[in-house]
């Protein structure tokens, strides 16, 4: 390790470091505001829900670097702008996130849902009193999942010029020179274990009956 070049280049690599954090994260929110009510549609169309599972698998399957690629085409974009990074892992955020919230409202039992019935709650009052809280822990483990395999992802956007870590990637690629591989890598890790570890503490922070029903 080049402790001299990193130094240096302390700002330019902090510089790379939140962009490749906005690249990854932003996709994860707006996936998040759709896959909650798509979800639900999906989980409400009965039989039809394992068809729409499949193909989003099917789309979350494609390579990424194709993806890339083909965006362009489909926006209208230039090849070289961060919007179709954005929107390439926003589609892949969906496909896993819907996932999610279908598994979590079928995992609520069903002898919860009588008694919310019983009481009087209506479809949405349920949903948003009952199912979604329950469907939470699982809706969250998928939004980790999402999450650190954004932050790996956009690496590999780095081949369509976009910014963030895979920068450093390719420099020390061109160079033979390691440092740059290495700070990458670590900071890769770092920024995939800080994401998780911020979403764990939100989890448990806000899904306290779900630490309760856990103990």
């Amino acid at each position: 390790m080049n402790w001299d070049w990193l130094q240096r280049n302390a700002g330019t690599i902090g510089s790379l470091l939140g962009q490749h954090a906005v690249l990854a994260v932003v996709p994860v929110l707006v996936a998040l505001a759709v896959s909650l009510p798509l979800g639900f549609l999906v989980f409400r169309s009965g039989r039809a829900a394992n068809a729409v599972l499949a193909v989003l698998g099917v789309i979350y399957s494609i390579p990424s670097l194709a993806l890339f690629v083909a965006l362009p085409l489909l926006l209208g974009t230039k090849i070289l702008n961060p919007v179709n990074v954005a929107v390439a892992l926003t589609i892949y955020s969906v496909a896993l996130l819907v996932r999610s919230v279908v598994d979590g409202l079928r995992s609520v039992p069903e002898s919860v849902l009588q008694s919310a019935e019983a009481v009087g709650f209506g479809w949405f009052r349920r949903l948003v009193r009952v199912e979604l809280p329950l469907a939470m822990p699982v809706v969250f483990a998928g939004l980790r999942v999402v999450t650190v395999s954004n932050i790996a992802l956009v690496t590999v956007a780095v081949l369509v010029a976009s910014g963030g870590l895979g920068q450093l990637f390719l420099r020390g690629y061109h160079s033979i020179f390691y440092t740059p591989l290495v700070a990458g890598l670590v900071l890769t890790v770092l920024l995939a274990l800080v994401a998780d570890a911020v979403i764990l503490l939100v989890q448990r922070g806000t899904l306290p009956w779900a630490r309760a029903r856990r103990a």
